[in-house]
This record gives C-alpha cells, sequence and structure tokens, in this order.
C-alpha cells in the first residue's frame, strides 16, 4: 500500500498544481510563483508521505546538502543541452533570429521547475525506488525508464522514436544520477537544468509540449534524426548519445561506492535504509 499512497500524494501535487498553472499561465511572474510554490509543496507532501508510510528519516530528500547538489545537476543539465545546440548550430540546424521574450523565459522556468521536481518525486523518488527494492537496480531502471519513454506519448506532438529516445535519455540518465547519489537533488537539478535550457533559453520544443518562445528567438530546421523533429532537440542522436554517456558515468560512479542493487540483496533488505550513503 505504501506505493500508492506515495504515488497518489504526488499526482496529486502535479495535478493541482498544474490546474494551478494554466489558471495563470497568462502572467508569467504568477507562472513562476505558482510554479516554484508547486515545486516545494512536492518536496515537503513526499518527505510527508513516504515518513508516514515507510517510518523512516526521508534520506533521499534530506534538506542538507540540497541546495549544492541542486546547483551541481541544474548545471549539468544545462551544459548537455548547450552541447546538443552547439552541434546543431554547427550543422547549421539550429539558428538565432534575435531576441525572443524574456518575460516568457520567466515564466518557463517556474513551469519546468514544477515539472522536474513532481517528475523526479514520481518517477526516480518513488516509483523507481519501489520497484528496485522489489527487483534490484538494472530491472527497475529499464522498466521505469520505459515507462518514463511511453509517458511522453501522451504529448501533443509526440512521436515512437522521441518517446524511445526519452526512455534511453531520461529514463537511464535521471536514474543513474539518483542510484549513483541515492539522492534526488542531482536529478531535480539535470531535469531542470536540461528543460530550462531547452525552452527558456534556447526556445526549442520540449518532449513535443507546444513549448512557447523562451529568451531567444531561433527555430531548427534539417532532418529529423539530427533535430528530433517536433518532438524536439530531445529527439535528436545528439542528445542521445550526450545521455547515454553521461548515464554510463554515473552508473560507474554508483557501481564503484556499491550503490548498485542486485535482486538477490533486493528481495531480502529494505534498500534504501543499507545501501551505502
Amino acid at each position: 500500500m505504501r506505493l500508492v499512497w506515495q504515488l497518489v500524494a504526488v499526482v496529486a501535487v502535479s495535478f493541482l498544481g498544474g490546474q494551478a498553472l494554466v489558471a495563470v499561465e497568462d502572467g508569467p511572474w504568477l507562472t513562476f510563483a505558482v510554479g516554484l510554490a508547486t515545486a516545494v509543496v512536492g518536496v515537503v507532501v513526499y518527505r510527508w508521505v513516504v515518513r508516514l508510510t515507510e517510518r523512516r528519516a526521508v534520506v533521499e530528500a534530506a534538506l542538507r546538502g540540497a541546495a549544492p547538489a541542486l546547483v551541481r545537476g541544474t548545471l549539468l543539465g544545462l551544459g548537455l543541452f548547450a552541447l546538443v545546440i552547439v552541434n546543431l548550430a554547427f550543422l547549421g540546424s539550429y539558428t538565432v533570429h534575435g531576441l525572443g521574450s524574456p518575460s516568457s523565459a520567466l515564466g518557463l522556468l517556474g513551469f519546468m521547475a514544477a515539472a522536474a521536481v513532481t517528475e523526479e518525486l514520481l518517477w526516480r523518488g518513488v516509483l523507481f525506488r519501489v520497484v528496485e527494492g522489489w527487483t534490484g537496480t538494472w530491472v527497475a531502471l529499464a522498466a521505469t525508464g520505459l515507462l518514463f519513454g511511453l509517458a511522453h506519448l501522451l504529448n501533443p506532438h509526440a512521436t515512437l522514436w522521441g518517446a524511445i529516445a526519452i526512455a534511453i535519455e531520461a529514463g537511464g540518465m535521471l536514474t543513474a544520477a539518483y542510484v549513483a547519489t541515492r539522492r534526488l537533488w542531482v536529478p531535480i537539478g539535470l531535469h531542470l537544468g536540461w528543460n530550462v535550457a531547452g525552452s527558456a533559453i534556447f526556445s526549442t520544443e520540449v518532449s513535443g509540449n507546444d513549448t512557447p518562445q523562451g529568451l531567444l528567438d531561433a527555430t531548427t530546421s534539417g532532418h529529423v534524426l539530427v533535430t528530433g523533429g517536433t518532438f524536439g532537440p530531445e529527439g535528436s542522436l545528439y542528445s542521445v548519445v550526450f545521455c547515454v554517456v553521461t548515464a554510463a558515468v554515473f552508473l560507474v560512479v554508483a557501481h564503484r561506492r556499491g550503490r548498485i542493487v542486485p535482486l538477490r540483496r533486493a528481495a531480502r533488505t529494505d534498500v534504501t535504509a543499507t545501501l551505502p550513503r
């Protein structure tokens, strides 16, 4: 039942926050404020429901050390997406025409903060963590990554290739970041930095979501495997390669720290309580 209660709590925050964001979407400052509020409430509710249902300290969302971990993850996400854009620009597939909408960029920052936090709480904090306790790291990583990709098929301009790319990139990289750190803050920051770069800064489509223009007035053009097409640069082979390499680095770190959970160990122990920190 703990899985059900935790899912209900986090999904409720995500849904209500999403509805509030829709209600204020024409006001960038309100969107920014509501997005940040949703993110904060999400963390508070997650800590509360996990403590209530598992009767333990919620170490994966501990506030101590959260800020520097968030900053590291965000910078990494920004850098990775910028690297994708640099390669697209080199091929002539990304062109900047001028300044876009700074106010819209502010609203996108709030929206993406809410999305990054609630999605990481749901997918890594609840689903991956609980499933890993049943199956071990590798099965849980593959299963939740696949589900994460399939969930993106619901987006307005979703493509099968885009969903596959998301499953490999985000499902793999963000989960690997959690496994390596056993904290949610680096994956939250990584998710946030990636999405903010794609939307608020470089004004590209994010996961086929009809993303508004951000800071730059820019366009992408070229083959779908290079640009991601209507799904956005997350469907680019550059994104897949860079994220797979990053995931591999995180997994090597996790292995060296003894944080990969084999099936036999998952079946016998409380993974969250016994893994090295």
